[in-house]
């Protein structure tokens, strides 16, 4: 792991990605090896995606910036590079900015494919005592084997979906973030449903899949997941370019009957899947206290 510097660290969030207001990125880079991930993307000016760069005095910059804050809300954590990699584990800084949400009476939002989620139980516990939180795992293939090929240093989906049960046993917003699904590989109707099935098993309140099935593509990222991809599915660089071009969004060709079963089986459960719905409830129960700081 590297340091680097940093000017600020609560950034301004636009759009309705789980009620955020700001967001948050303690580290730079990202150790799980996605073959997938968007945010090897040009426009994000990551060199060296791989090696995981902490910011220097992050949490001191954190604390500043939202001591100054005058209205509160929900902080995206681990948006763009996973907060929580191998290296969290001593340096804490993750831990250390949940800290800081809960001291300030901010909300979170945050995504991770770690099961070291757990070891912050007690604090996101504490911040949903007065704001919302959603604690989103990302899985897009409930099988083992080939999540391994897909996502190569990030822990196992059984060990994910363990994780979710204990975080739904303790009382929090929890559900599973499914996207990507990239097409040709993971949009088959047993993969997605039963993602959906174990979601339930878990308790998870939520299953987000966005609108559509599909994978980003773009530059670099695009360069990145085809030389990997290759090397696993002989064939499907051809796949692609035959049915996208340059397309940036690929989107699955049987992606209208997946959505179609997919909300099916979340109905079935009463489990919700639309952004609205998820950020409706999980703001639900602080509206009479906080309607002036979250709004509705």
């Amino acid at each position: 792991m590297e340091y680097i510097d940093a000017k600020s660290i609560l950034m301004p969030w636009g759009g309705e990605w789980f009620g955020c207001d700001h967001t948050v990125n303690i580290y730079r880079g990202c150790s799980h090896g996605c073959i997938y991930c968007d945010s090897r993307s040009d426009c994000y000016a990551i060199k060296r995606f791989d090696t995981v760069r902490a910011k220097r005095n992050a949490l001191e910059i954190l604390e500043s910036e939202l001591a100054h804050k005058r209205k509160k809300g929900i902080v995206a954590l681990g948006a763009m590079s996973d907060g929580y990699n191998p290296f969290e584990k001593e340096t804490e800084l993750t831990r250390g900015a949940l800290k800081l949400f809960d001291r300030y009476g901010f909300g979170v939002s945050l995504e991770t494919k770690s099961d070291m989620v757990l070891r912050d139980i007690d604090i996101l516990k504490s911040i949903s005592s007065h704001s919302p939180v959603f604690v989103k795992l990302t899985v897009t293939t409930p099988y083992d084997g080939l999540a391994k090929k897909l996502e190569p240093r990030a822990c196992s989906v059984t060990r994910r979906f363990a994780a979710l049960a204990a975080l739904s046993e303790a009382g929090l917003y929890a559900g599973v973030l499914m996207t990507p699904v990239l097409p040709f590989i993971e949009d088959d109707s047993a993969s997605v449903l039963t993602i959906v099935d174990k979601a339930a098993e878990c308790g998870c309140g939520f299953v987000y899949a966005g609108n559509s099935f599909g994978v980003t593509l773009r530059d670099s990222q695009r360069v990145h997941f085809f030389d990997k991809a290759e090397k696993h599915f002989v064939g499907i660089k051809e796949k692609y370019c035959a049915a996208y071009g340059n397309d940036y969004f690929c989107v699955s060709p049987v992606s209208d009957e997946l959505y179609k079963s997919f909300a099916d089986r979340c109905r079935k459960y009463g489990i919700e899947y639309e952004m609205s719905q998820i950020v409706a409830k999980g703001k639900r129960p602080y509206e009479k206290q906080q309607i002036s700081l979250f709004d509705l």
